[in-house]
């Protein structure tokens, strides 16, 4: 499965498992005080789960995102490259070719490995310093974590950085079980 394929299927499963989600959500007969289907809580679980690499410098880090429409979004511009630059010695900041979903809590505090979207400028931030002082508004929509350390990042000037999704996410099969996918093959394994 070559790069482009792959994207898409991640695209149409994000798309499908929304698309499912709403419908069941929507459904005559329903109500908030039911519990999640199998297939909302597999969706959410996917999401959960999926893993993005960022390679920089020689070194690729793996983050887990977070699970809303913004980082699903983000997801869609996947892979991507990004030259990052430095603010005030705490993060690595760079412009995405487009504006992605707002439709996520905001936040005017940050942990180190945070990887967050500025949508005033439509940038892409990664916290590798914590300074104690907080986001301005309008604050920041959480994108993802890194898994480990986010040292790599803690270098003078300007950066480039590669972001795509992991090779291998791991996704509920229809029993409950989990599936391996390897994207770049397009094989699967219990």
């Amino acid at each position: 499965m070559n790069a482009s394929t792959s994207a898409n299927f991640t695209r149409r499963t994000l798309l499908v498992g929304a698309l499912m989600l709403a419908m069941s959500l929507g459904a005559p007969g329903t109500s908030k005080a039911e519990t999640p289907s199998s297939s909302e809580r597999a969706f959410s679980e996917t999401i959960r789960n999926m893993k993005i690499n960022i390679k920089i410098s020689g070194k690729t880090l793996t983050a887990t995102l977070a699970d809303n429409p913004t980082a699903w979004d983000f997801v869609s511009l996947l892979p991507l490259k990004v030259s990052m630059n430095d603010l005030f010695g705490r993060e690595k900041y760079g412009d995405l070719p487009r504006a992605i979903s707002e439709r996520a809590p905001r936040t005017h505090a940050y942990q180190v490995g945070d990887i967050a979207y500025w949508s005033p400028d439509h940038q892409v931030a990664i916290y590798y310093r914590q300074d104690g002082q907080s986001i301005p508004s309008p604050g920041v929509i959480p994108i993802a974590k890194i898994d480990g350390s986010a040292e790599a990042f803690n270098m003078p000037g300007s950066v480039k950085m590669t972001v795509q999704l992991a090779r291998y996410f791991r996704q509920h099969d229809r029993h409950g079980g989990f599936l391996k996918i390897d994207r770049e093959a397009g094989s699967r394994s219990k």
